[in-house]
C-alpha cells in the first residue's frame, strides 16, 4: 500500500516508518522536518494543524498512519495541544474522506484509557486532557462512517533518542548519569511497551485490523520498581529514592511558576504527578490474538535500552 505517516519524525514515528517500510509499503513522510531526517520515502515538510498541506499529502495514498502529536508535560500556549493532538486527528480524517481512503490507523495513548479501577478517562494534564478528547472525536467520527483504526500504546520504550516520547529510556539515562533524584509513584503499575513492538503493532492494525477496532499494544505490567530493580541487576547502580507525593506536588507547583516566569520546560508539573498516582495495568490479550502482536520481555527491552546508553 501507499501509506501517507504522520509524525514519522518522532521517536515511535521512526520506528513505525523502519517497520512499514520492512513490510513493503511505499511511504509518504508527513512532517515539518521530513525533508531532514533521512528517512525513506517520498518527504514532504508541513504541520498536521495545516489541513489542506496534509489533504495533498494524501493523493494518491491508500492508507493513513496517524501519529503526529504533541507530547509534552507542559506547553505555556494550552491550545497548541488541541490544535496538534485534537485538530491533527480532524484533519487526518478529513483528508481520507476527500481521497477515499479506507485506512486510518489513529495512534492515541494508554492516558486517553481509564486508569486500573476507574469507569472513565481522568485529565491530569493537557497531553492527558486532548488525547481524552480526541478519542471521544474519533469514537463520533467511527460513529458517522470514518475509517479509523485505533491503536493505545503503553508507556512506549527502548533505545533511540530519549525524548518526552521515550520517557522510561530517558528516566534510566538520567539515572546512570546521575541526573535523576528520585522516583514519582514507583509502586504503581504501568504497562512497558518496547518500540519495535509497537511499530510491527501499527503495521498489522494497518494492515489487517478491524476498520472501527481498538487495539491496545502494551507490554509487561510492572512497577518502577521493578524497572529499576532490573537497572540495577544489569548495571549494580542503586534505584533512586522515592519522592513523596506530597513533595512531588510542592516541586511542580514551582516548576509551573517557574517556566511561567522565565519559560523553558519544567521538570515535573502537578498534572503529571496526578498521573503517577494511578495503576496504568494493560490487557493486549485481544490485539496478541486478532493482530498478531508480541511483546518483547521487560527484561529484555531494558538490556537493550541500556546497550543503547552505555559507550
Amino acid at each position: 500500500m501507499k501509506v501517507l505517516v504522520t509524525g514519522g519524525t518522532g521517536y515511535l514515528g521512526r520506528a513505525i516508518v523502519r517497520a512499514l517500510a520492512a513490510r513493503g509499503h511505499q511511504l509518504v513522510i508527513f512532517a515539518r522536518t521530513a525533508t531532514r531526517s533521512g528517512l525513506p520515502g517520498t518527504l514532504i515538510d508541513g504541520d498536521v494543524r495545516d489541513g489542506a498541506a496534509l489533504e495533498r499529502a494524501a493523493a494518491g495514498c491508500d492508507a493513513i498512519s496517524h501519529s503526529a502529536a504533541l507530547v509534552s508535560i507542559w506547553r505555556r500556549r494550552r491550545e497548541d495541544f488541541d490544535d496538534v493532538n485534537v485538530g491533527g486527528l480532524r484533519n487526518a480524517i478529513a483528508a481520507a474522506e476527500h481521497h477515499r481512503i479506507a485506512r486510518v490507523v489513529y495512534t492515541s495513548s494508554f492516558v486517553a484509557l481509564p486508569p486500573r479501577g476507574l469507569s472513565s478517562p481522568i485529565e491530569a494534564n493537557d497531553y492527558q486532557r486532548t488525547k481524552v478528547a480526541a478519542d471521544r472525536l474519533a469514537d463520533a467520527r467511527v460513529g458517522d462512517g470514518a475509517p479509523l483504526i485505533r491503536v493505545y500504546p503503553g508507556v512506549v520504550y527502548g533505545p533511540g533518542s530519549f525524548t518526552e516520547g521515550n520517557l522510561i529510556g530517558r528516566l534510566i539515562s538520567d539515572h546512570l548519569r546521575r541526573r535523576l533524584p528520585g522516583l514519582i509513584g514507583p509502586e504503581q503499575p504501568w504497562s512497558y511497551a518496547y518500540v519495535d513492538d509497537v511499530a510491527a503493532g501499527h503495521s498489522a492494525a494497518l494492515e489487517r485490523g478491524a476498520v472501527g477496532g481498538r487495539y491496545i499494544l502494551g507490554g509487561d505490567n510492572a512497577s518502577q520498581h521493578r524497572v529499576f530493580g532490573l537497572v540495577r541487576e544489569i548495571t549494580g547502580r542503586r534505584p533512586p529514592p522515592r519522592i513523596p507525593f506530597p513533595v512531588a506536588n510542592a516541586l511542580g507547583a514551582i516548576e509551573e511558576l517557574r517556566v511561567t516566569m522565565f519559560g523553558g520546560t519544567p521538570l515535573v508539573t502537578r498534572g503529571a504527578v496526578e498521573i503517577f498516582r494511578h495503576d496504568w495495568s494493560l490487557d493486549s490479550a485481544a490485539s496478541v490474538r486478532d493482530l498478531g502482536y508480541t511483546m518483547t520481555p521487560l527484561e529484555e527491552g531494558i538490556r537493550r535500552t541500556i546497550a543503547s546508553i552505555r559507550p
